[in-house]
């Protein structure tokens, strides 16, 4: 019996879930706590870390996200090539998986939780070391799952349907992550600070991601049939980074990244600081946002069977920049608020689904297509380097976010919240004209 099982396909899904979920609580929530809207006149939280600006205009806070994801993305190839070289008997990737979901859930939450109730650059250094610890786990879970694309999937088939099961683990994760903001209301409404309410809800949403990190990496039946990488890291890395049209592929997706980060970050302060709603219906724009992108999973299967992986991202990049359009103009215009927030979510979803779904697939068809070209599978280092892109563009977004957000005025204003739309169009032009230059291979 091949590896792509219904068991696999189920429990790859829910191990997405898990390190989506695991993502989401640092990737998109940090400038939410350490950044904190203004509620009922007052900051939503204490401020931990001082706002203003660092280095050449940048925040401390830009400079901190920053500077952990690049550490972190030196880590990737050399993770990646470490799992393509193992043959351990249970199989080259769930050692890896196993040993960091705890790690990876663990300094997730310890990321929300600063040494000092007030505003000091210790707490900023605090959560510099923190985040370190928390991206070298995520990405011990991340890189060996994704390879497991390639390993399980022995088809162009198998790894379409896994990159969508994939997608839709991921979209949940992000989904429940959204629910963040739900949750700290239940706790305020039971009597906790704002501040109390949401750690606790970061450390109900931390026991979850662990749980579906751990127990689908136990389960998992993985079978060591593709030969394991023989050359040297370096050498390896080397062979993949020559790749021209993985090279192409993988700019025009760390454009994707950046807006998409942009975009999650920002729903909160679209959602209170340019529309006057509550924060708790960020909540409900996130789960419309990638609930219809689950309707949209079939349509996106069948219109790359017609189109192709190519023309489909294009067509999403497309659409991407059409939602950045519409956050431009929240709250200027003679509509609902509710139901501003709620377009956007509609237009938003269908790239959502799209960037779920094929990228995954595409690095496995480009990794095969390597591997049996030279005898030598490099699925481990291909996403692994995809790793390294995809951080390129959320650091950059880190970077950037809560400099734009304070644009003029140093504190956080209207016109900087919708500067973040102008952003979000420049990077997905860019993706686009990268994503034209690719040349995807049909059969």
């Amino acid at each position: 019996m091949g590896n792509l099982t219904k068991k696999n396909i189920i429990l790859y899904g829910i191990s997405n879930f898990g390190w989506s979920l695991a993502f989401y609580t640092v990737n998109n929530l940090l400038n939410y706590f350490y950044f904190p809207n203004i509620e009922d006149g007052a900051n939503m939280f204490p401020i931990f870390i001082p706002k203003g600006s660092t280095i050449i205009g940048l925040t401390f806070l830009g400079v901190i996200i920053a500077f952990g994801r690049i550490v972190d993305a030196f880590t990737d190839p050399v993770i990646a090539s470490i799992s393509d070289r193992s043959e351990r008997k249970m199989g080259k990737r769930r050692f890896f998986m196993l040993i960091s979901a705890f790690p990876t859930a663990l300094f997730g939450c310890l990321a929300f939780y600063p040494p000092f109730i007030k505003t000091t650059f210790s707490n900023g250094y605090y959560l510099l070391i923190i985040l370190l610890f928390y991206y070298i786990s995520l990405t011990m879970y991340v890189v060996p799952c994704s390879a497991l694309v390639g390993e399980l999937g022995d088809t162009k088939e198998d790894r379409l349907n896994l990159s969508t099961v994939s997608s839709v683990g991921w979209a949940m994760g992000f989904a429940l992550g959204s629910t963040i903001y739900s949750i700290q209301t239940v706790f305020e409404n039971s009597g906790y600070t704002s501040m109390r309410a949401f750690q606790f809800a970061i450390v109900v949403l931390s026991v979850i991601s662990f749980l579906t990190m751990f127990i689908p990496a136990y389960f998992i039946k993985e079978k060591n049939h593709k030969q394991s990488l023989k050359i040297s890291i370096w050498a390896s890395l080397r062979e993949v980074v020559s790749n021209k049209n993985l090279r192409l592929f993988l700019i025009s997706e760390m454009a994707y990244w950046f807006a998409l980060t942009f975009i999650q970050t920002g729903i909160s302060y679209y959602t209170v600081s340019l529309l006057g709603l509550n924060k708790s219906f960020a909540t409900v724009a996130m789960m419309i946002l990638f609930l219809v992108s689950f309707v949209f999973y079939i349509p996106i299967n069948l219109i790359v069977r017609r189109i192709g992986k190519k023309n489909t991202i294009l067509i999403g990049y497309i659409i991407l920049g059409i939602t950045f359009v519409f956050v431009i103009f929240l709250g200027k215009v003679n509509i609902a608020p509710k139901l501003q927030v709620i377009i956007v979510s509609l237009v938003a979803a269908m790239p959502i689904g799209i960037f779920g779904i094929l990228p995954f697939a595409i690095i496995g068809d480009l990794a095969e297509s390597d591997g049996q070209e030279t005898n030598n599978y490099k699925i481990g280092v291909f996403y692994g380097l995809r790793g390294i892109f995809m951080k390129i563009g959320t650091s950059m977004a880190g970077l950037l976010f809560p400099t734009v957000i304070v644009l003029g005025m140093g504190e956080i204003n209207q016109f900087g919240i919708r500067m973040t739309g102008v952003f979000g169009i420049v990077f997905c032009i860019i993706g686009f004209i990268f994503m034209t230059q690719f040349k995807e291979k049909i059969k």
